[in-house]
């Protein structure tokens, strides 16, 4: 089957199989390279392809158009078009993130720890990459670039699977990856987009434990549910952002209204936009109102438990099911509680262990907050749209891990890593 074919997502049955084979097996080799690279060679990748970025932004742009009238045509929500659109903001964002990942410091060869024995041994804890690194993911062109960029500097190669949605964005934001690599001189497997939107790409990918060591999925519950139940690679786990905000009573007022409005509306297709606010019952009468409002006029839905009805006569009536659902739109559920106690224990029942944010003035209740609560990222006075790697300093993230087990909160570079023990002796033997 042609090239032009597989760009075009006509491949079936036996020529995934055989294409996603060949892939993997690219990216074996490639990750073998990749591990003993130079950190100046995989900088220059990584400027060469922000350049590539920027000058190709024309490209980048009709590509995006093409991906984004489709997605209208097939209906996409107003959320899921946020995700995949591209503007010059968002490209420039795009080109910024892998300059910014190639200003961190490598992390193979780190020693992360180092001892001596009695015996005269040194041991010594190094950082190592992981090797192949599948991505999954929906929507979100810019994911193409951040991901392969902080694999190339953990020192991994990456099998990136886009979205059919993106599929277009995503194939010329590839291209501008592989110019940076073969610009310096490092194997063109390094970084792969698999260049067909088949579904069936993706079981294939799963199987691929033979060249795959672990595999990111970045999407929403259906794509996440189906990797978890399918997948023979291991997996970076997150499920869903059902992310709270909680006002204290403690809570300076205005402080309280900032956080709470761009904790949900600065972005509300993201993992790490607020579903559900939280108020102490001492505050509600004062602080709710206002926020009701500010949402409101941002055309923002509210659905509400009793007691903030009973406040706020504007306020839909929420159902169970609410407190459990991860909006991604201007959807917001407002619950009123008797203290952080409560709040802790809401949370506890409902959260997907993603981001939660406390607003208060009392040291003792931040400190119950963030101790009590087992989420990945938890912040204080602050709004839960920093939950994100590029926020932290990571440069870019490959997604948000909420699983307990390797990496949690922000995959960045240093998550896309392992690490070896390795021992020097002086001809030692063990009695």
């Amino acid at each position: 089957m042609s090239a032009n074919a597989l760009l075009r997502g006509e491949t079936i049955g036996d020529d995934i199989g055989r294409l996603m084979r060949r892939i993997g097996a690219g990216a074996r080799a490639a990750a073998a390279q990749l591990a003993t690279v130079p950190t100046e060679a995989k900088n220059a990748a990584l400027h060469q392809a922000a350049r590539n970025i920027r000058g190709r932004a024309g490209d980048i742009l009709a590509a995006n158009g093409r991906d984004v009238t489709a997605g209208e045509e097939k209906g996409l929500g107003k959320a899921m078009l946020d995700r995949l659109a591209l503007d010059d903001a968002r490209i420039e964002a795009m080109a910024g993130g892998l300059e910014d990942i190639a200003a961190l410091a490598d992390p193979v060869g780190a020693v992360i720890a180092e001892w001596d024995r009695p015996n005269g041994l040194h041991i010594s804890r190094v950082r190592t990459p992981l090797g192949v690194i599948g991505v999954i993911y929906e929507s979100r062109p810019n994911v193409t670039a951040d991901a392969g960029a902080l694999c190339l500097k953990a020192g991994n190669a990456a099998i990136l699977r886009g979205g059919s949605e993106s599929f277009h964005s995503s194939g010329v934001i590839m291209e501008c990856l592989a110019a940076g690599l073969i610009a310096a001189d490092l194997p063109a497997a390094a970084i792969q987009l698999v260049p067909t939107t088949d579904r069936a790409a993706v079981g294939e990918m799963l199987r691929l434990s033979e060249f795959i060591d672990v595999i990111v999925p970045r999407g929403g519950k259906s794509l996440i549910e189906r990797i978890t139940a399918e997948s023979r690679v291991p997996l970076f786990q997150h499920l869903e952002g059902i992310c709270h905000t909680y006002i204290d009573a403690a809570a300076d007022p205005e402080m309280a209204r900032r956080v709470a409005f761009n904790a949900k509306m600065r972005r509300t297709g993201i993992c790490g936009a607020t579903e559900t606010l939280l108020i102490d019952r001492a505050i509600a009468p004062a602080v709710l109102s206002p926020i009701v409002d500010d949402l409101f006029s941002a055309g923002c839905e509210v659905r509400g438990d009793d007691a903030t009805r009973a406040i706020d006569g504007r306020v839909l009536a929420a159902t169970d099911e609410d407190w459990d659902t991860e909006y991604l739109d201007a959807i917001l559920s407002v619950k009123i509680v008797d203290g952080v106690e409560a709040a802790i224990d809401h949370i506890a029942r409902h959260s997907s262990r993603h981001t939660e944010a406390i607003i208060t003035d009392d040291p003792a209740a931040a400190d119950l907050f963030v101790n009590r609560i087992d989420s990945a990222i938890l912040l204080v006075n602050a709004s839960t749209q920093y939950a994100d790697g590029g926020e932290f300093g990571m440069g870019a993230e490959i997604g948000i891990s909420t699983g307990k087990l390797h990496a949690r909160g922000p995959v960045g570079v240093e998550q896309l890593t392992s690490f070896k023990y390795v021992v020097r002796g002086s001809g030692q033997c063990r009695p």
